[in-house]
This record gives C-alpha cells, sequence and structure tokens, in this order.
C-alpha cells in the first residue's frame, strides 16, 4: 500500500476517495515514567529507549490507519499527517489521511 504526506502519487490517477482513516496508538503513563526513570543511553540529549518507543506508536498508529483504508476499499492513503500529543500523563500517536483508489 502506498501511504504518502502529498495529496496525490505521481504518475498514478486517483479513481476513488473512499474517506478518511486516523489510526492511533497510546503510550501509557507506566510506560513514559519507566521510560524516564531507566534513561541509561542518553547521548547528546537524545534517548535510543524513548525514540523507539516513539518509532513503535508511529508504526502502530499507520499499521491501523492502513488496516482502516484496506477495509473500505482503499489502496493508499494520501494527505498523511502525523500528530503527537500529551493527555493526563500519556502519550497519543496519531495517524490520518484519506483512503482512496489508485489506477
Amino acid at each position: 500500500m502506498i501511504v504518502t504526506t502529498t495529496p496525490s502519487v505521481e504518475g498514478r490517477k486517483i479513481s476513488d476517495y473512499k474517506g478518511i482513516v486516523v489510526g492511533e496508538a497510546i503510550l501509557g503513563a507506566n510506560v513514559i515514567r519507566d521510560l524516564f526513570a531507566g534513561i541509561t543511553d542518553i547521548i547528546g540529549g537524545r534517548s535510543g529507549a524513548y525514540e523507539k518507543e516513539l518509532g513503535r506508536a508511529r508504526a502502530t498508529a499507520l499499521a491501523e490507519m492502513e488496516e482502516r483504508a484496506v477495509a473500505l476499499g482503499g489502496n493508499a492513503v494520501v494527505g498523511v499527517d502525523l500528530d503527537y500529543e500529551v493527555i493526563n500523563n500519556m502519550l497519543m500517536v496519531s495517524a490520518s489521511g484519506t483512503a482512496v483508489v489508485l489506477d
């Protein structure tokens, strides 16, 4: 499946718009607290452990969004946007875009 932040896919025609699709992943307060409590690999202000967890959350949100696009009959998602929010000591990663059918 093609997933892109652009509104179209170069060289491909969008033949049908299936609708907006979203995917979310939430890192609970315990995960965040444990990550900060156990960070031992900070080099230059970066935490590999925290970045790994954020990467997993992002991958989960994107995969969920793709699954929803397939369920609507889409074979691509365009206009993808990734958002990161902190809600009640939890980190939420959300991915949204438009499911489409490419010819």
